[in-house]
């Protein structure tokens, strides 16, 4: 099959499209054919070099963490997938999505909703995800709260901002300037331009924050979440002594797979409560090019590869 791996840390020029052995799927896995991949700005790190967690004992590696594919095989003790079902899933580190087929476990598959294409479904389960975990798993969302999402025009925070509200949450979010009018059209109820606004000025006190940004805007937004709220991030655990200080609590996280949340997100985008942005489509061959565009240029929702 063919395949994007890295042999090396670099620049995207260390992408390099090779034939590799198709994978055969073990007992309670399932071998999945790719339609498409998302590319995130995880595997960009991971190919500069700049991601703690993979090191040179890992190359050459397949990149990607997300597919949209259809059902190829089933390993031993599958029994609630068929071959030919579409599905979705977020994929562990050690599984490749920039491939034309990929093993992955039973449990972390759910089906693609019927009103998606392949490239928007390749789209959904790493943001999907993310954005769930950090909103519900670690910040304990409720119906009624008040949340700010930070970047809520990114491929995480406009899936955040929807599914906040989806919830029953008032959302505030900071973008971009020619984000404004994308995060209303998401829902949002405040859109805060970052570039001309400071959101703490600008902001009544919420309950939750969810960070995606980092740095000086994370160390920010303590001063406006209510006493007792809580700051999440998917960029480390935010500083411990400063929450102490203003009596709210931190959570950092990494997502992990789910194929029942994922089934949830994917009933949300049925009930039309959830929509997908996918701004670029590029071919498998153009794995460098796509992650180029990532990495260096401003993107509004998903880059996606299409494998098939």
């Amino acid at each position: 099959m063919k395949a994007i791996r890295i042999h090396d840390f670099g620049t995207p020029e260390v992408l390099k499209l090779e034939q590799v052995e198709r994978p055969e799927p073990a007992a309670g896995e399932v071998l999945i054919k790719v339609l498409a991949a998302s590319v995130n700005p995880v595997d960009w790190k991971i190919r500069s070099g700049d991601y703690g967690a993979v090191g040179e004992d890992r190359l050459p590696m397949i990149l990607g963490r997300d597919i949209c594919g259809d059902v190829e095989a089933l390993g031993e003790g599958v029994g609630h997938i068929a071959v030919g079902d579409r599905v979705f899933a977020f994929l562990e580190m050690s599984r490749g999505g920039y491939a034309e087929y990929v093993a992955v476990p039973a449990e972390h598959l759910a089906a693609v909703p019927q009103s998606l294409s392949a490239e928007e479904a390749a789209a959904v389960p790493l943001a999907g995800l993310t954005a769930w975990q950090g909103l519900i798993d670690h910040g304990g969302l409720q119906q009624g709260q008040r949340v700010l999402v930070h970047g809520g025009g990114g491929g995480v925070g406009h899936l955040a901002v929807q599914i906040a509200k989806a919830k029953g949450a008032w959302v505030a979010t900071t973008v971009s300037p020619e984000d404004m009018e994308f995060a209303r059209k998401l829902g949002a109820d405040q859109v805060i331009d970052y570039k001309s606004e400071i959101f703490e000025d600008v902001l009544d006190p919420v309950d939750l924050v969810f960070d995606l940004i980092g740095g000086e805007t994370r160390m920010r937004s303590f001063e406006v979440l209510k006493e007792g709220g809580i700051l999440v991030s998917t960029l480390g655990e935010p500083d411990r002594e400063t929450a102490s200080k203003f009596k709210v609590r931190t959570a950092g996280y990494m997502a992990k797979p789910n194929g029942g949340q994922l089934a949830e997100i994917a009933e949300l985008i049925e009930r039309r409560k959830l929509r997908i942005s996918v701004q670029n489509t590029f071919q498998l061959s153009e794995a460098a090019k796509a992650q180029a565009v990532l990495e260096n240029q401003h993107t509004q929702g998903k880059v996606v590869l299409s494998v098939t």
